[in-house]
């Protein structure tokens, strides 16, 4: 999907408008789609086209909690 920043977005907040998760890897695959967008700083200049990656549809892990006190 592609979409066009606005005026101080971020790649998260793209994620998470577009996407509707920041989870999963998919800001770190959206960075990795799109060589320099990382160059540009945390907030992004207006009007960048940014690629977004697909969301995994795999279910992530979950791993048991030990706690010390049982």
């Amino acid at each position: 999907m592609n979409v066009i920043a606005q005026q101080g977005d971020t790649v998260d907040a793209l994620c998470q408008r577009y996407l509707g998760t920041t989870s999963g890897g998919v800001v770190e695959s959206t960075l990795e789609l799109n060589r320099g967008l990382a160059s540009l700083g945390p907030v992004l200049p207006e009007g960048t086209p940014v690629t977004l990656a697909t969301p995994s549809t795999t279910t992530p892990t979950t791993s048991r909690t030990v706690s010390l006190w049982d």
